[in-house]
C-alpha cells in the first residue's frame, strides 16, 4: 500500500471514529497532495508525499514558535496536535550520528573541501536523506564536515 493510500484509509478511519481534529489535519494533507498533483500534472510517489509532509511539518513548527512567542497557547496546542498527526506519516528519522556518517561519506564521495562546496554537498545530501532526516540537522552536519 502506498503512503497516499494509507493516508486516505486513515481519513476514512477518522471519519468513522468522528475524530474531527485528526480528520481536519488529514484532509489538509490530502489537499496539499492533490494540489501538487494538479499543479505539476504528476502522480505522487512515496518520496514526493514524504517531501510534502516534511514541508507541512516545518510549517507547523514555525507556527508553534511564532504562536508561542505571541502567547497564543490555544493555537500552539492546535498546531502541536496537527504536528503529531503529520509526523506519523514520516519514515523513521536518522539520529545525529547516522546523519554525520552519511554527510561525511557524501563529502568524501564528492571531494568537497571547504565551505564553498556547501551547495553541491547539500544538493546531494537532500537527495539521499530526503524524508529521513531533519534538514536543519543535516545542514549543521554539512557545515561541520566542511570546516577547514
Amino acid at each position: 500500500m502506498s503512503l497516499k493510500d494509507r493516508i486516505t484509509e486513515d481519513m476514512k478511519a477518522a471519519m468513522r471514529a468522528k475524530d474531527a481534529d485528526r480528520l481536519g489535519t488529514i484532509r489538509l494533507l490530502l489537499a496539499a497532495l492533490k494540489q501538487k498533483e494538479v499543479d505539476e500534472r504528476v502522480v505522487l510517489d512515496d518520496a514526493m508525499v514524504v517531501a510534502i509532509v516534511d514541508k507541512l511539518i516545518k510549517q507547523r513548527k514555525d507556527s508553534i514558535s511564532q504562536f508561542g512567542a505571541a502567547g497564543r497557547d490555544d493555537l500552539v496546542a492546535k498546531e502541536s496536535a496537527e504536528l503529531l498527526v503529520l509526523e506519523a506519516y514520516l519514515p523513521a528519522r536518522l539520529g545525529a550520528d547516522e546523519i554525520d556518517a552519511a554527510v561525511r561519506a557524501i563529502v568524501t564521495e564528492l571531494g568537497a573541501t571547504g565551505p564553498g562546496d556547501m551547495g553541491k554537498v547539500m544538493g546531494a545530501v537532500k537527495q539521499k536523506l530526503a524524508g529521513q532526516a531533519d534538514m536543519g540537522l543535516v545542514s549543521a552536519a554539512v557545515k561541520r564536515a566542511l570546516q577547514p
